[in-house]
C-alpha cells in the first residue's frame, strides 16, 4: 500500500500553489493527489463555537436571570454551507494510507485555530506536522516542507486561540444580552471592539470640550528671511512690540548650528503599513489587508499578519537582491550602499518577519495587478528602499535675535546628506539662513503682529486609531515589558469594520482625510458600560495574557477564570443608570402605560415592553398562556391589557374537550413578574 502524507491549506488557492510545488498534480474530488501527498483544503473556519441555545434550549430567549451563561465543556458546530468540506477531510484523515497531517494553514493564531478544530472534530489521532512559511514562493514551500515542526510545537498557539475566541464568545454573548434585555435594544458589546469604541467617544468628548484660545505673535522681516518672537495672549503686547520694532536694528545675539541625523525608517509590519496606506492612499486597514492577502497569495509579498519590523539574521544576504527587486518596482535606481545590517534582527522577529517584496516580485508584471494591490506594492518596496538607506543628515541653524529689548527666533536647515530621502516625495524643507555672526546688526524692514489659535484635537482616522490600538496601555507598562495593545494585527482591521457595520461608529470624509466619528448610539453605550469593559488598559492586558498562555507561561484555565469571574461580577453587580432611556430613544410605537411603573410601553418584535431601563415588565409574544389557547396576544389584545386590564377573547381552544370558549383575559403583576388569568361571564375562573 502506498503511504500519503494529507496536507490541509486554508483556502484552496493556496492548496493549489503548495501542490504544484509538491507534484500533487492529479485533480480529485475536493482534494489533489501526486507524489505521496494528498493536498486539500478549508475554507476558512468550518467550525464555529456553538450558539448558547445549543448548550440549552431556554437560551434562545434573551433573559436577565440566565446571565452568566458559562459553558462547562466548550462544543463547536459546523456551518451550514460547509459541512461537506468537513465530511470530506474528515474521510481523507480516516484513510488507511494517510499516515501523517500536515497543517499548512496561514502560520498563525486564527491559522492554528483553523485547523486544529478540524483535526479534533475528526476524531484524527495521526502525526501532526506544522508548515510554518512566512511566503508562498515555490523556494519557501519547498524549505518549509523540507524543515516541517513537529504540531506538539504549536500547542501554545493554539491554546492561545481558543482563549481568545471562547473569551470573545463569552463577553459577546454574557454584555451583549446583558446590556439589551438592561436597555431594551440590542446593544453589541465585544471584548476589544468596545474598549476601541471607547477611544473614538473619549477623543470626540475632548473636542467637543476644547475651546480655542487666540495667540499672538510679532514676525520680523530681516532681508530674506523671518524673525519670530514668543506668542503672546493678548493682542495689545503683540501690537506694542511690533511698534517698537519698526524702524529699529536688529542684533544677532547667537548663533548655533548643530548636525542632525534621522536613521532611516523600519520595515512595515501590518499595523505601520495600515498606517500608511490610509494617510497616503485613502485605503481602510481592511482593504490594506484584503490587498496584501492577494499579494502574498500571487507570491509576490511577504506574509502580511506581522507584528514585526525587522528580519531574521539569517536573511541578511539575500537583502541586496531584494533591494534590485524594490528598485525596478519603485521603477528609481537602488541605493550606493545597502545596509542590509540596519534591517536585520532576529530577537526583534516573533512568528513572522517585517513584510517585504519577493523574489517573484521582480520577475512578474506589476501593471497587469489591479490599482489597490500595485500600489501597496509599490509601498512596500519603497520602504525596503529607504531601510536599506544611509540615514538623512542634516544642519540645523537656530538664531536668537534682538529687537525693541525682546529676543525673536529664526531656524533654518541645510541638507548635508539626503539619504533614505532620496526615496520620498519632496517635502516642505526649512529655508537656509543666510550666513550670520554674533553681533551683526540687521535692518527691519517690517514688524507684523499675526494671529493664531489653539487647535483642538483631532477626529481620529484610522491611521491615529490604529496608533491608539497598538499602544493602548503602554504608558502603564515597564519600558522592559513586551508590547500590549488592543487586539492583534490580523484582528484590527476587522474590529474597525464592526464598528461601522453595527452603527457605532460613521466614516466621515471631510477633505482629503476620513474621519471615524462615534454615532448617538456609540456615544450611549460608552456611557452606560461600567470601567471593565470599555478599558482600553485593561483589555490590552487580557491581550498580553493571551500571549503568556501561547508561551506556557499561564494556564488556559487561569486565562478563563479571569474572564468567567469578571463577567460573573459584572452581572450580580451592574445597576441600570437612571434616566438613560433618554440615551436610548427606541422610537417605536407606544401601545400603553406600565401598570408597574407608570412609563410608556412600546412594541418591539418579541412583544410590548417598559420603555423605562429599570423596569423589567413585559408582555412576550412567545407566551405560554396565550399558546395553549392558541390564539395570539397582539397590539390590540395587548393595548386593551394595559388600559382595562382585562380584555374580551373569542374562539379560545380547550386542551380538555378540544373544542373553543369564549372568556375574558385578566393581567396580573406580581412587580417581579407578570400572570394571566381567565374569567368568565357566570364569574368562573380557570
Amino acid at each position: 500500500m502506498t503511504h500519503h502524507k494529507l496536507v490541509i491549506a486554508e483556502k484552496p488557492s493556496v492548496a493549489q500553489s503548495i501542490a504544484a510545488v509538491l507534484g500533487a498534480t492529479k485533480r480529485n474530488d475536493g482534494y489533489l493527489s501526486g507524489g505521496g501527498y494528498l493536498v486539500s483544503w478549508c475554507f476558512g473556519h468550518l467550525a464555529e463555537l456553538a450558539s448558547a441555545d445549543v448548550y440549552d434550549e431556554k437560551y434562545a430567549k434573551w433573559r436577565y436571570d440566565d446571565l452568566p451563561i458559562l459553558p462547562a465543556s466548550w462544543r463547536f458546530t459546523l456551518k451550514a454551507d460547509k459541512s461537506r468540506q468537513f465530511e470530506l477531510l474528515r474521510d481523507l484523515m480516516r484513510r488507511e494510507d494517510v499516515t501523517e497531517v500536515i497543517n499548512a494553514c496561514d502560520a498563525g493564531r486564527e491559522g492554528e485555530l483553523i485547523f486544529r478544530t478540524v483535526y479534533y472534530m475528526a476524531g484524527c489521532t495521526k502525526t501532526m506536522k506544522r508548515l510554518w512559511i512566512s511566503s508562498m514562493e515555490d523556494e519557501a514551500i519547498r524549505k518549509g516542507f523540507a524543515d516541517l515542526r513537529p504540531g506538539r510545537e504549536y500547542d501554545g498557539l493554539h491554546q492561545s486561540a481558543l482563549c481568545r475566541a471562547r473569551a470573545d464568545w463569552l463577553v459577546g454573548i454574557n454584555a451583549t444580552r446583558l446590556f439589551s434585555v438592561l436597555y431594551h435594544r440590542t446593544l453589541n458589546v465585544g471584548r476589544v471592539m468596545t474598549p476601541t469604541l471607547a477611544l473614538i467617544v473619549q477623543r470626540e468628548a475632548e473636542i467637543g470640550a476644547f475651546r480655542p484660545e487666540a495667540f499672538y505673535t510679532v514676525n520680523l522681516r530681516c532681508g530674506d528671511f523671518a524673525a519670530v518672537s514668543e506668542k503672546f495672549k493678548e493682542k495689545a503686547e503683540a501690537d506694542a512690540l511690533a511698534a517698537a520694532c519698526t524702524g529699529q536694528p536688529v542684533t544677532v545675539k547667537a548663533v548655533q548650528r548643530t548636525e542632525k541625523t534621522e536613521k532611516a525608517p523600519q520595515l512595515y509590519d501590518l499595523t505601520a503599513l495600515q498606517r500608511k496606506a490610509n494617510r497616503s492612499l485613502g485605503y481602510t486597514a481592511q482593504q490594506t489587508l484584503d490587498y496584501l492577502q492577494a499579494l502574498y497569495e500571487k507570491k509576490l509579498c511577504t506574509y502580511p499578519r506581522t507584528d514585526s519590523r525587522f528580519l531574521t539574521d539569517d536573511l541578511e544576504a539575500s537583502v541586496p537582491e531584494l533591494v534590485t527587486v524594490a528598485a525596478a518596482i519603485c521603477e528609481t535606481d537602488a541605493p550606493g550602499r545597502v545596509n542590509a545590517g540596519q534591517v536585520c534582527d532576529s530577537k526583534k522577529v516573533s512568528d513572522h518577519h517585517a513584510i517585504l517584496p519577493t523574489a517573484s516580485a521582480g520577475k512578474a508584471d506589476t501593471s497587469v495587478l489591479p490599482l489597490g494591490e500595485r500600489e501597496l506594492l509599490r509601498l512596500v518596496a519603497g520602504q525596503l528602499l529607504r531601510a536599506v538607506s544611509d540615514a538623512h543628515r542634516y544642519a540645523e541653524t537656530t538664531v536668537t535675535l534682538e529687537c525693541g529689548g525682546t529676543e525673536f527666533t529664526a531656524k533654518g536647515k541645510t541638507v548635508l546628506d539626503t539619504g533614505w530621502k532620496q526615496y520620498l516625495a519632496q517635502e516642505k524643507q526649512d529655508a537656509a539662513l543666510p550666513e550670520l555672526s554674533e553681533g551683526q546688526v540687521l535692518d527691519c524692514t517690517e514688524a507684523a503682529v499675526k494671529e493664531g489659535k489653539t487647535a483642538p484635537p483631532k477626529h481620529y482616522t484610522e491611521d491615529t486609531l490604529l496608533s491608539a490600538m497598538e499602544t493602548a496601555g503602554k504608558d502603564d507598562t515597564p519600558e522592559d515589558a513586551e508590547r500590549k495593545g488592543l487586539g492583534t494585527p490580523a484582528t484590527r482591521a476587522a474590529i474597525i469594520e464592526k464598528l461601522v457595520a453595527t452603527g457605532f461608529v460613521e466614516r466621515k470624509r471631510a477633505k482629503k482625510a476620513v474621519s471615524l466619528v462615534p454615532a448617538h448610539t456609540g456615544v450611549s453605550l460608552i456611557t452606560v458600560l461600567p470601567e471593565q469593559l470599555q478599558s482600553p488598559l485593561l483589555t490590552a492586558e487580557w491581550e498580553y495574557r493571551l500571549q503568556q498562555v501561547e508561551r506556557g507561561e499561564l494556564s488556559p484555565d487561569e486565562f478563563m477564570t479571569g474572564i468567567a469571574d469578571m463577567l460573573t461580577e459584572l452581572v450580580k453587580t451592574y445597576k441600570v443608570i437612571s434616566g438613560a432611556e433618554v440615551l436610548f430613544p427606541s422610537g417605536r410605537e407606544i401601545i400603553g402605560k406600565c401598570p408597574r411603573c407608570g412609563g410608556e410601553v412600546t412594541e418591539s418584535k418579541k412583544g410590548f415592553f417598559c420603555e423605562k431601563n429599570d423596569c423589567r415588565f413585559g408582555l412576550w409574544r412567545d407566551n405560554k398562556f396565550f399558546a395553549a389557547k392558541r390564539t395570539a396576544l397582539t397590539k390590540k389584545v395587548a393595548a386593551a391589557l394595559l388600559a382595562e386590564g382585562r380584555v374580551k377573547l373569542t374562539g379560545l381552544y380547550s386542551e380538555k374537550t378540544g373544542g373553543t370558549y369564549d372568556a375574558t383575559a385578566v393581567l396580573e403583576d406580581t412587580g417581579e413578574s407578570v400572570r394571566f388569568r381567565l374569567e368568565f361571564d357566570k364569574g368562573a375562573r380557570t
